[in-house]
């Protein structure tokens, strides 16, 4: 169920800052699986989209998530495979266990080999899958990235969660106004390598150099690896590296509920803020004991959703993945392809005590 309307959402994706590199996409064809992966090359370079195009029945998907035990993650696969249904397509979510750069590349070459119609990846790293996703497009197998992107030339289409942008530099606003723009910061990441975290931090970075800022230090950016346990270790040792520490930005839900989790029972509750990316259901105790205050996030379900119709108009030959193109996703609406095939789902929700019994995911 979907748990927030699409009415003033409708997003036109764009490119931002790092974000912009003009690196070229190549169209995708809707020669079928059976041909060879020559013709396949070659109709994939000169296709074009047909906007009338049905979309085809019994199409297959994977969802191949960062890491398989990562709750935020698992809640965006299976809106995607429940949203597969609504077309007459199945779906479905494999993965490793752990977040490393390599560790997706295997279930990619499964993947390619079971002949999927189309392959949804969050990666773990930029360019280490990019070989693997390449091989796949040559076999007419759709490779749309969401969450977390790879290198451009590696897939058709990249489902944003919201503007990389305005993520990053909304975090370090938050945190700015908590802590009356003074003191030491410190940001907790997932792996060194993530797409999407590294995209983030350099523009909270980029927002901190501006005058407003000139009294906050970012000290550290440390990297508990989508982690639990990890993620809670490394707060603790950022608080016992530096015990003035006045705000702490997480961007990734595994790690803000770990740091949720040891201020919660520690001296610093009241004292640190902590601001980041979570889901309602996992950080309501955090907000309702006032360890934290406010949290951000999109509609996982949402962004699941949206992928899974972006990669059924893809197989379909609705679209190609060129800057321009417009899709229907079921019930959030059209949405259009912008530069780079980034597709946006919409700007992130602010949660705190007035909001986040609303939601329920």
């Amino acid at each position: 169920m979907m748990l927030r309307t699409a009415a003033g959402r409708r997003a036109v994706a764009t490119a931002t800052g790092a974000l912009s590199l003009a690196l070229a996409l190549s169209a995708c064809s809707g020669t079928t699986k059976d041909s060879s992966d020559k013709e396949s090359t070659k109709a994939g370079a000169t296709a074009k989209a047909d906007p009338g195009a049905a979309l085809k029945k019994g199409l297959k998907l994977a969802f191949l998530p960062k890491q398989i035990n990562n709750p935020y993650e698992k809640i965006v696969d299976d809106a995607g495979i429940e949203a597969a249904k609504e077309y007459g397509g199945t779906g479905k979510e494999v993965g490793p266990s752990d977040a490393s750069a390599s560790s997706q590349v295997s279930y990619i070459n499964t993947l390619i080999q079971q002949r999927q119609d189309a392959i949804l990846v969050a990666a773990n790293d930029p360019n280490a899958v990019c070989g693997p996703l390449k091989q796949a497009m040559k076999k007419n197998i759709k490779v749309v990235a969401y969450d977390s992107d790879t290198a451009k030339e590696c897939r058709q289409l990249f489902i944003n969660q919201a503007s990389s942008e305005e993520i990053g530099r909304s975090l370090v606003q938050h945190l700015g106004e908590q802590i009356g723009y003074k003191g030491k910061i410190a940001i907790l990441s997932a792996t060194q390598n993530a797409t999407n975290q590294n995209t983030w931090i350099e523009f909270m970075k980029d927002e901190l150099k501006l005058p407003k800022y000139k009294d906050m230090k970012l000290v550290k950016v440390a990297y508990g690896d989508d982690a639990d346990q990890k993620s809670f270790q490394q707060t603790q040792g950022l608080m016992q590296a530096y015990p003035d520490l006045k705000g702490i930005i997480s961007p990734t839900t595994v790690g803000i509920a770990a740091a949720a989790r040891y201020l919660s029972d520690s001296s610093y509750k009241g004292k640190v803020v902590l601001n980041g990316l979570g889901t309602p259901n996992q950080m309501r105790k955090y907000v309702k004991d006032d360890t934290v205050e406010q949290f951000s996030l999109w509609n996982p379900e949402e962004l699941g959703y949206l992928g899974s119709y972006a990669a059924a108009a893809l197989a379909s030959g609705q679209i190609t993945g060129a800057e321009g193109e417009k899709f229907k996703a079921g019930k959030l609406g059209e949405y259009t392809v912008g530069k780079d095939g980034e597709v946006i789902l919409g700007k992130p929700t602010v949660f705190d005590k007035k909001n986040i019994d609303t939601f329920d995911f």
